[in-house]
């Protein structure tokens, strides 16, 4: 017993010791909206999702080029078609860039700028069919190459209206061709192409279509679990980490202070005289204050600091790879905040906090530690509230001794 209190550390679900807590810097409830933008497509991940779209496209063009580049070390080709084909391709890219920045690009939907992609890509290929009837054979492999770069965002009727335009201009060509050449011979092999073309571009876009849902399902399905986790870290009430995170974070980092030598500090924060507020406002206007107060606080911590609700109006901040000094420090901060801020009109006083802060021990056990932190928080309490106090460890051989030093404000 604690002051009275039950043991907070006793065997429940609400500290799960093998709990792996994976992420220590999401600190505020800013932190929800932000990972759930990044999952809807906005944010950091998104810039780097269009990076890695701009690199698979880039990445398609080169091994066209590639591959005509070996028509041409074969003398198949004339080299100045390669030029004239590298310096399209560059323009085509600068002008798809160009359009992509402007208004009416971002206005446009991400499949519909990748159908386009994949539309002027097969465009391209029959344009240089037409000039040079020779390099239909890159026709074929490359025109799934380009299906498979939109197969994932782009509807599959999309992708079948696209299939059934290239067949109908691949047809024009071959018309085009017999009629400038009467060539039987370049005609029937044409027309090979074309058959086989006909008969298993479709197919693949069907089965892709398959693919396509399934993959569809399973982003759906990774979004929910995302937001299930990360709804199962926070008190829903104040929006902060909820004690079951919280407690299993704090052992976390005992754990990485043991293995690393890192020094770790640990607060204990208590809101003055809440049982008289509650009294005031009713519970509603106490869970008001509560809010305020967990948002004053997570605004005052740093990225790196874990910063939760243990229970009722008790929170926990966790200051990993922190002396004591500077949790100090972010404490008084932290109180002086409180301290100051407009609170309701309707409060006949100010809300203030009493905070016990403390730093580990190689060694010691989580309770031992906790125990310190919230000795301090009472000796604040004790000594007139609104205050912050130290409980500064001192190692005496093999012998623990607590030393107190209270900073009031």
């Amino acid at each position: 017993m604690l002051f009275g209190r039950k043991n907070p550390f006793s065997s429940t679900d609400a500290f799960p010791l093998s709990d792996a807590v994976l992420e220590f810097d999401d600190s505020s409830s800013g932190g929800v909206r932000r990972a759930r933008r990044t999952l809807d497509g906005f944010g950091v991940r998104a810039q780097l999702n269009a990076r890695h779209q701009w690199a698979a496209a880039m990445s398609a063009v080169l091994l066209f080029g590639l591959a005509l580049a070996a028509f041409v070390a074969l003398e198949v080709v004339d080299s100045a078609l390669w030029v004239w084909t590298a310096a399209t391709a560059v323009l085509g890219v600068f002008a798809f860039w160009m359009l992509t920045r402007s208004d009416a690009g971002k206005k446009l939907r991400h499949r519909h700028l990748q159908l386009c992609v994949v539309g002027l890509f097969l465009g391209a290929m029959l344009v240089l069919v037409y000039v040079v009837p020779v390099t239909q054979i890159l026709l074929a492999p490359f025109a799934f190459v380009a299906l498979s770069y939109g197969v994932f965002a782009v509807p599959r009727r999309m992708l079948l209206t696209l299939c059934s335009l290239a067949f109908v201009a691949y047809g024009l060509v071959i018309w085009l061709h017999h009629y400038q050449r009467q060539d039987d011979a370049l005609l029937r092999l044409e027309l090979l192409h074309w058959i086989a073309l006909a008969l298993s571009l479709p197919v693949f876009v069907a089965w892709m279509g398959k693919v396509q849902r399934l993959y569809r399902s399973l982003d759906q399905a990774s979004r929910k679990i995302k937001n299930i986790q990360e709804d199962a870290k926070r008190d829903t009430l104040v929006g902060c980490f909820n004690r079951r995170y919280v407690l299993a974070a704090l052992e976390e980092q005992k754990q990485l202070a043991d293995e690393t030598g890192i020094p770790l500090c640990l607060a204990v924060l208590d809101i003055d005289h809440f049982k008289r507020i509650n009294d005031e406002l009713g519970h509603l206007g106490g869970d008001e204050v509560l809010r305020t107060f967990s948002r004053i606080a997570q605004q005052g911590v740093r990225g790196g600091d874990v910063f939760g609700r243990y229970g009722g109006e008790e929170f926990l901040l966790i200051f990993p790879a922190t002396s004591l000094l500077p949790a100090l420090n972010t404490c008084e901060r932290i109180r002086a905040q409180v301290e100051s801020h407009a609170w309701s009109g309707l409060l006949r006083a100010r809300v203030t906090v009493s905070i016990g802060v403390t730093q580990y021990v190689m060694g010691e056990s989580v309770l031992e530690f906790f125990s310190r932190a919230d000795t301090a928080m009472y000796m604040a309490k004790e000594g007139g509230r609104n205050q912050v106090v130290v409980e500064e460890p001192v190692l005496r051989g093999d012998s623990l001794v607590s030393d107190s030093a209270a900073d009031s404000a």
